[in-house]
């Protein structure tokens, strides 16, 4: 349960239709072919394949049409979602990004008041249409306040759009671009809907080198009218951040799927090599990293699978999942790039030869940390919610396994975005407490030491300008989160106290890594110097349980997923 495999499709479906629907995915997928997907890889190749597939299996339509727009079976299914995204994931960020940015274009046609348009959308998922979000704009990154796209009213009550986008994915196919921008006249923010086909509508270039298609593209005196307007004002604001904060989800789900491919290949390479008289599994510094690489894939699946049911269970008085959600986004994303990293150390040349998988995880394994925001941005989103996460705890029913295939309709309804230093959470000592094992206890007392910087040597007036102060703070605080996560999903899943031991022998050593690099800015004082070097700890070794960990959990999957590499 804790690793996908297509072969032989082991996720905890909730109903016999999601099972035949992502059987289908998988079966397109292994019918294509590594060859042929590499061959597309290669050749730069737009995936209208997968979507002419997905038209005739209504795949999109299912997954992405709230209940009441579209067919019986069709419903907004957070936990259905991440599991198609890890599925397509698994295959290439190709296929998953072109999921990935409909949903984005999508859901502020669904959050908007245009019932008229969430109805015509619904009949587009229908007719097999994809779906972008024009957001992006060149000369201002992910500084969403600056727009520059402007929809300018006209005598009769329609608009004319100008402007540029930059970095929209699906912009030279998307049947609608949820276009975000200002108010000529007023400065109020809105959303309205572009069509790629129309000829104001003007798509310059792909601005990656790579199978999506992540356009440039610019409105020349696009005609508009109020039909075509999804929301303006502070709701369009709100719309614009809510959208990113359902669908950044999806991101740590694609890498958890690309990571577990590159791990099955390597496996069954270093299994079946023979170097210096023996296999390259012999070698101890080899089975360390496998033991890593498989650890921190368990992991992530462990704190995503768990961060799905805060999602599903959210309400106006409970938005917990705004902090779990980010770091579905960063802190998952990043440790499938280190996990690709590690494989690449073990397999070395190999990973860049044409024929395995693995070549287009070491370029895409990269990619996923850094879309959707950058890093330093969602961080900075995270550290607001640090004080009350660990130092004012409240008091919230426990929130249980939601896999149940039904419509999250409050993220189409999540209201204002502000007020997020108020969000209270749950005590995180209690999912700590339910685990007395050492290397558990020994980043408890990480966590104490991290805590008592915090209160006695926190950061000036200055390091809380900083950023790059702030991020190192935020990583330590993220570590706490995600082992919450992780110790709250373990009996939910595949996860006994051997594997939790060893998934915490490299938090241990992680947190210790985030403290040593808080002792060496140069801005840290003499105090926080000192408290830094107190989190400091080795992980506890257990030679035994180790090896128990390689032969029983790692080096049994060797074949377990032939590619042919």
């Amino acid at each position: 349960m804790l690793l996908f495999n297509p072969l032989k499709n082991n996720p905890d479906y909730a109903d016999p239709k999601t099972r035949e629907l992502m059987q289908k995915v998988i079966d397109f997928f292994e019918a294509k072919g590594l060859k042929k997907i590499k061959a597309d890889w290669h050749g730069k190749v737009w995936n209208h394949d997968f979507v002419d597939f997905m038209r005739d299996n209504q795949v999109f339509a299912t997954l992405m049409t709230p209940a009441g727009y579209g067919d019986e079976n069709s419903c907004w299914d957070t936990w259905r979602n991440a599991i198609f995204a890890e599925i397509v994931g698994f295959y290439g960020i190709t296929y998953w990004y072109t999921f990935q940015v409909s949903m984005l274009g999508l859901v502020p046609v669904f959050t908007g008041s245009n019932e008229a348009l969430k109805h015509k959308t619904a009949q587009l998922l229908k007719d097999g249409e994809v779906f972008a979000f024009g957001l992006s704009e060149k000369e201002h990154g992910a500084d969403i306040y600056s727009s520059e796209m402007a929809l300018t009213p006209q005598a009769g009550g329609t608009y004319l759009g100008n402007g540029r986008k930059y970095y929209i994915g699906n912009g030279n196919e998307a049947a609608i671009t949820s276009m975000f921008g200002k108010m000529a006249d007023t400065g109020d923010y809105v959303f309205f809907a572009t069509n790629s086909e129309h000829a104001a509508y003007d798509c310059i270039r792909n601005t990656v080198n790579a199978p999506n298609y992540v356009a440039e593209l610019a409105l020349h005196d696009y005609p508009v009218t109020d039909a075509d307007i999804m929301e303006r004002g502070p709701k369009a604001w709100d719309n614009m951040l809510n959208t990113i904060n359902v669908c950044k989800f999806n991101l740590g789900f694609g890498s958890l799927g690309l990571a577990t491919h590159a791990f099955y290949e390597a496996l069954d390479h270093a299994a079946g090599r023979e170097l210096y008289g023996g296999l390259v599994t012999d070698f101890p510094h080899v089975r360390q990293m496998f033991v890593d690489a498989y650890c921190r894939l368990a992991a992530m699946r462990l704190f995503s699978d768990r961060a799905i049911d805060y999602m599903r269970s959210a309400n106006s008085e409970d938005r917990r999942y705004l902090l779990y959600n980010p770091l579905v986004k960063m802190k998952v994303t990043s440790q499938g790039e280190q996990v690709v990293g590690l494989l690449h150390e073990i397999i070395a040349a190999k990973g860049f030869e044409n024929e395995p998988f693995f070549e287009v995880a070491t370029i895409e394994a990269g990619m996923l940390p850094k879309l959707e925001g950058t890093i330093h941005v969602n961080m900075a989103l995270v550290v607001k919610f640090m004080k009350n996460f660990l130092f004012a705890p409240a008091e919230f029913a426990e929130v249980g396994k939601h896999i149940k295939t039904t419509d999250d309709t409050f993220l189409f309804d999540q209201g204002p975005t502000r007020g997020l230093g108020k969000i209270r959470f749950h005590d995180y000592q209690l999912a700590y407490d339910t685990l007395d094992a050492p290397n558990v206890n020994l980043f408890k007392e990480q966590i104490e030491a991290f805590k008592r910087l915090l209160l006695k040597a926190g950061p000036d007036e200055s390091q809380a300008r900083d950023i790059d102060y702030l991020l190192v703070l935020g990583e330590c605080f993220t570590m706490i989160v995600y082992g919450q996560l992780i110790l709250e999903n373990a009996p939910h899943l595949d996860a006994d106290e051997e594997l939790l031991e060893q998934i915490f022998d490299f938090m241990v050593r992680d947190m210790s890594a985030h403290a040593l690099n808080i002792y060496s800015k140069t801005s840290s004082s003499a105090a926080q110097k000192e408290l830094a070097l107190k989190i400091i700890r080795a992980p506890v070794a257990d030679p035994a349980r180790f090896d128990r960990v390689w032969n029983d959990r790692v080096f049994a999957m060797r074949g377990c997923y032939t590619t042919g590499i």
